[in-house]
């Protein structure tokens, strides 16, 4: 391609998104879906389409692990990386596709045809091991689906016309409820809200007592009420609604199966959300996994467009304009902070805002804002159909309506479950197939949640006892648990944003703690260590990722101590670097192995 073409391209994604600073995100990944990467060349045409420093475009091209300033092969193969992946055989699988490739994984093949690498987790926990080609996701992956891609690989076809079922993606629904089982017609939550009025409307949402959904719990009819009292600055000032579809937390997947079963519930809740605050625009930030999810949703705006559900005059009803659109995030798991995601829709990159002032006041472009999840936006159409008072009757006193479990791990029958509030954990194994005789924990929440082992079964999903996000990851008494907690450490200090040395450092640190005692060479100091990194990250961590990066280790120190002590040679401090085995190449080219090679003889003798 010459540098005309790759310059009209560029253009024309430019003149698309009218070369708006604000669009940065979106459109630096149509450059890239476009060209393959993002070379130095690239990201200078797009900083001067959009009036901004080639550092700052830099700057957000690398803080996304999705966005690749170096090139990646024209295939470009991600394995989840999550601990359910793990389990079901993701690192034999890789290791396989990499010897048929004659490849080492993170590199690019010499030809520049491909690179197998991998990626935190892809949102498909219930049908792994499962990847991403070229951003596009492939569930179920198996010894012959392996040899399937290499030879698609190898042969050169493009992913556009590689077999369909490869790409098939169940929703796997094993219990409906309220929202998974809803029957409403499109535009009825919107006939009720405008028949009822926008204050009678809140007040149904704040008599339900519904709360988010994305794990915080927080007021979800007080949120709106503040910030509709809130005014805008500037010339124009407006308010905006923003869907948090950025479910990043390994062993989740919920949001994903709503968009795909119950698309319109959930725009018709960011619309009544507009109709209250007096919004006109509305933004679904949708994870990058999700890719393949995007003409869907479009058909389903089109749609809604067309019947005058989103628009100007929505349903004939004079000065109700709203629109929606959609934005991708690229591979930031700390986008899923309200306040990440912002600055992400902003065009930069996701670096969590101190609060205050918070969202509902100095949100999207320091305009009053909501940022609700998906499971939240859906629940408050129902109530605008049903009302407050019927939504609060089911669940418990503190936890009104329902919770969507994305459950997967050690059972028969993983996928998406729905209960009203109060379920308890035992209730949801022995739904999904897993004996709670064979189970030893459940990580609720993903890793930033809570580790319960098999004498805490009894309690209940809610505010007031185990509030989640929705990811119920399921390990039978064969798994490791240590194991477990290590691949979470893992986790954060990829994911940490590296705004703040506390978490940028203390995650490494945590991280390095658990491999230290993996390779055989943890003591108590070392345990030690990782409360005192706790400390440190809860005292002086900018957000929230800091301050829970701890409690996989904590839970299962604190329930599955055996993992760890089975590990640890000794109580004093031990070095983690052997340098006896680091001169292990050096024995290798001289083609010594005698004693006087090995440094500990070596020592021994001086001694």
């Amino acid at each position: 391609m010459t540098i005309q073409n790759k310059a009209e391209i560029i253009d024309a994604i430019l003149a698309r998104h009218r070369d708006k600073p604000t669009r940065l995100m979106q459109i630096l990944r149509e450059t890239q879906e476009e060209l393959g990467w993002l070379s130095k060349k690239t990201l200078s045409m797009i900083a001067r389409g959009t009036r901004q420093p080639l550092a700052r475009v830099e700057g957000v091209a690398s803080f996304y692990s999705f966005f690749h300033t170096e090139p990646l092969g024209r295939y470009c193969v991600l394995w989840s990386d999550n601990i359910t992946d793990r389990m079901l055989g993701s690192v034999e699988l890789m290791r396989e596709m990499c010897k048929k490739l004659w490849l080492e994984p993170g590199r690019v093949s010499e030809d520049g045809l491909v690179s197998v690498s991998s990626t935190s987790c892809t949102g498909m926990c219930d049908q792994g091991p499962a990847i991403l080609v070229n951003y596009r996701a492939i569930p179920h992956m198996s010894s012959e689906r392996v040899g399937q891609t290499v030879d698609l690989i190898r042969s050169e076809t493009p992913v556009s016309k590689w077999p369909a079922e490869l790409f098939s993606i169940s929703d796997n629904i094993r219990r409906r409820d309220i929202l998974l089982g809803n029957i409403s017609r499109p535009g009825d939550a919107l006939r009720a809200a405008i028949a009822r009025g926008a204050q009678p409307t809140l007040d149904e949402i704040k008599l339900s007592n519904l709360r988010g959904r994305g794990g915080a719990g927080f007021s979800t009819g007080l949120k709106w009420e503040t910030c509709r009292n809130a005014e805008g600055s500037g010339a124009d000032p407006e308010h905006y609604v923003i869907c948090n579809a950025d479910e990043g937390e390994p062993g989740t997947f919920k949001d994903r199966v709503l968009l795909t079963a119950q698309a319109d519930l959930v725009f018709e809740g960011m619309t009544v959300a507009a109709y209250i605050l007096g919004a006109r625009l509305g933004m679904l930030y949708l994870r990058g996994e999700y890719r393949y999810l995007l003409d869907h949703l479009e058909s389903v705006l089109a749609r809604r467009r067309k019947d005058k559900q989103l628009g100007h005059g929505i349903l004939d009803h004079a000065g109700f304009d709203f629109d929606i659109e959609i934005h991708f995030g690229a591979g930031a798991y700390i986008c899923g902070e309200e306040s990440a995601l912002i600055e992400s829709l902003e065009g930069k990159r996701g670096v969590p805002r101190n609060r205050p002032p918070f969202p509902v006041t100095q949100g999207y472009l320091g305009q009053p804002t909501i940022v609700n999840n998906v499971e939240t936006l859906a629940s408050a159409a129902l109530i605008t159909m049903k009302g407050g008072e019927w939504f609060r009757e089911i669940g418990t006193e503190k936890s009104a309506g329902s919770k969507i479990l994305s459950v997967s791990g050690d059972c028969t029958r993983p996928g998406i479950y729905e209960y009203p509030f109060g379920v308890r954990v035992a209730e949801v194994l022995a739904d999904c197939g897993a004996a709670a005789e064979n189970t030893q924990a459940v990580q609720i929440s993903g890793p930033s949640g809570v580790c319960i082992a098999s004498d805490e079964f009894k309690r209940k999903i809610g505010f007031e006892d185990l509030a989640t996000a929705g990811a119920f990851m399921v390990f039978n008494n064969k798994r490791d648990m240590f194991l477990v907690a290590r691949n979470f450490s893992h986790f954060f200090a990829h994911e940490s944003c590296g705004f703040c040395t506390p978490c940028r450092v203390g995650t490494t640190l945590l991280k390095n703690c658990m491999d230290k005692i993996e390779a055989g060479h943890g003591s108590e100091y070392d345990i030690n260590e990782i409360f005192k990194i706790n400390h440190l990250l809860q005292a002086a961590s900018h957000c929230g990722l800091g301050h829970t990066a701890c409690n996989p280790m904590f839970d299962t120190l604190q329930k599955f101590r055996p993992a760890y002590q089975r590990r640890l040679n000794s109580l004093a401090f031990e070095p983690a670097f052997d340098l006896d085995k680091a001169l292990s190449q050096a024995r290798q080219m001289t083609g010594r192995d005698d004693a006087d090679a090995h440094l500990k003889n070596t020592m021994e003798v001086k001694a």
